[in-house]
């Protein structure tokens, strides 16, 4: 299967036009209007609270990407969520673009009075307000938390429709809470009676997640079949994601019958989030022409990666690096197999380009050198870094590369340089280290013990030194040892936490000393020499030290 290109998204801005909006009736069969709720449902996850203006901010983000449906909050809830929801209703949801393409702007209700005049207050400046009210439907809900029969909330469901008509809208959308786990032939019945009533969109919930992705697709099916009016409304798929099957469920309710889909950016939501709109957005628009007869929608996919930033910003709820499409991991890949796949056709290894979501890649960030990449990676990125080795020298760098990626999750950039430095400048080592004390702490200055092996005449060389810290102190004692007058240029640690260990990875450049001060600068001079080495391991002194002597090495060779 070939990736998606911008030929088959519709026009230049890789969406499709809107279709004529009427609330009970889509004209194209295949098209599925996309249902946005994370400011409602998204937002009920804990700690992802949001305030009115960020609410408002995120709209505006949503409209950007064209979905059909902005649910924009419960409004009774709060005077904040009023507030946010009549915002975004009179700014966002009255904002009509040159193809006549407007948000519906809906506002959450339970089935009482109350909250359905506090929801219509709070969404009819928008061009197309909708209220959303609901009530469960299942027998452990009715029992346990509505205290009501079938009977009675049946009339309840009949009477709330009617009194939010009356209200005059004319966008009503019903909600059968719990509606996986109800009967089906109160389901039957019940969406019967509240489509005579004037629902225009039914709501079909898996609120606790527990469906199988065949078992939504046949009571979606099932409702089709065996209610009075279907016909007459837009089915809608609302799927929870407890058992990881959200968007499974939620593309099965599409391929039942199913024509709005209801999904929060980055799949947040109550307990285990809801069915995330750029997986089930991204899933129709690569697979709909060859596994969905066609399904398809008007979502602006390159504004994907913004609004998902966005959300993950305003809510603190950090993505996984593998979650799917937007995870930091998402376009990257490490195994020595795909890379080289990959550098040879992307599709190899990409269903999408990354581009389709807005994600704009810069000097193939799409390879990440760890310990399972290959020869090919390595070279494509040396490569990309300025440097031609001969085959000699690949193979060098290659092994010793492998020796970090093993101690290190991602091998950097800085970590390639400073490997070539190291090993295609190889030099025989004059100094090893052997054996190294550090004291340090408050109660007085750190001071270091060194001892090296030189490799020339077989000694031994030991030196203590006093630092204003432990690396100061070791590197000190060194030049001691060494009898060279040295500078400092730079000194650089990154750190990877693997399981219980810190592996740090230390860089050190030198040069010599215009004057036989010992003292060290961070101030390059130009006209010297720079002299550079890495080391690598779980304590911080050693592998500095190591990285120093590597650097020291290359400059007493380069004397000779």
């Amino acid at each position: 299967m070939a990736p998606i290109t911008s030929s088959e998204t519709g026009n230049k801005n890789g969406s499709q036009k809107h279709p004529h909006y009427k609330p009970n009736y889509i004209p194209d069969h295949n098209y599925v209007r996309i249902l946005d709720t994370t400011l409602r449902d998204g937002e009920q996850s804990p700690g992802a609270a949001m305030a009115p203006h960020q609410k408002l901010n995120i709209a505006r983000q949503l409209a950007k990407l064209g979905v059909d449906v902005i649910e924009a909050g419960f409004p009774c809830s709060s005077k904040d969520d009023f507030a946010a929801v009549k915002m975004i209703a009179e700014e966002v949801g009255s904002n009509v673009d040159d193809d006549g393409y407007v948000p519906v702007i809906a506002g959450g209700a339970r089935c009482n009075e109350k909250d359905i005049e506090i929801a219509w207050e709070a969404v009819k400046g928008a061009k197309r307000p909708r209220i959303s009210t609901f009530i469960a439907t299942s027998e452990i809900h009715m029992k346990h938390k509505l205290k009501k029969t079938k009977e009675e909330v049946l009339d309840v469901a009949c009477r709330m429709v009617k009194f939010a008509r009356s209200l005059g809208c004319d966008d009503v959308q019903f909600i059968t809470e719990d509606a996986v786990r109800s009967e089906k032939e109160f389901l039957y019945q019940i969406l019967g009676e509240v489509i005579k009533a004037g629902a225009t969109t039914i709501d079909i919930p898996d609120t606790v997640g527990i469906a199988m992705p065949w078992e939504y697709e046949k009571l979606i099916a099932d409702i089709k079949a065996n209610t009075d009016g279907i016909e007459n409304v837009v089915i809608a798929a609302h799927c929870h994601n407890d058992f990881g099957l959200a968007v499974a469920n939620t593309i099965a309710g599409a391929r039942a019958g199913a024509r709005q889909l209801e999904v929060t950016m980055n799949g947040i939501g109550e307990r285990a989030g809801n069915a995330a709109l750029e997986e089930v957005v991204m899933a129709l628009k690569c697979r709909g022409a060859a596994v969905f007869d066609g399904l398809y929608t008007s979502i602006n996919t390159k504004h994907i990666l913004k609004t998902s930033k966005m959300v993950e910003d305003y809510t603190n709820m950090h993505l996984q690096p593998h979650k799917a499409l937007v995870g930091a991991n998402a376009f990257v890949h490490e195994s020595g197999i795909h890379q080289d796949g990959w550098l040879k056709h992307k599709a190899t290894y990409e269903i999408i380009p990354p581009e389709s979501i807005g994600l704009e890649r810069s000097n193939e960030v799409g390879i990440v050198l760890g310990k399972l990449s290959g020869r090919q990676g390595l070279m494509k990125r040396l490569k990309e870094l300025g440097y031609h080795l001969k085959e000699n020298e690949i193979d060098s760098v290659f092994w010793k590369f492998k020796a970090v990626a093993d101690k290190k999750k991602r091998v950097t950039d800085v970590d390639l340089r400073a490997l070539v430095s190291n090993e295609v400048t190889q030099v025989e080592s004059i100094w090893k280290l052997s054996d190294i004390q550090v004291t340090c702490g408050t109660l007085g200055l750190s001071t270091a013990t060194v001892r090296l092996n030189n490799t020339i005449d077989g000694g031994i060389h030991v030196a203590c030194s006093v630092g204003s810290g432990s690396i100061d102190s070791v590197f000190k004692a060194v030049n001691l040892i060494i009898k060279e007058a040295i500078k400092l240029v730079q000194y650089t640690l990154t750190t990877m936490i693997e399981g219980v260990d810190v592996v740090i990875t230390t860089h050190v450049r030198i040069c010599r000393m215009n004057d036989h001060a010992s003292t060290h600068s961070l101030v390059e001079e130009s006209i010297q020499p720079i002299f550079s080495g890495i080391g690598a391991g779980t304590d911080v002194v050693v592998s500095s030290v190591e990285a120093y002597i590597a650097a020291v090495n290359k400059m007493l060779d380069s004397k000779k």
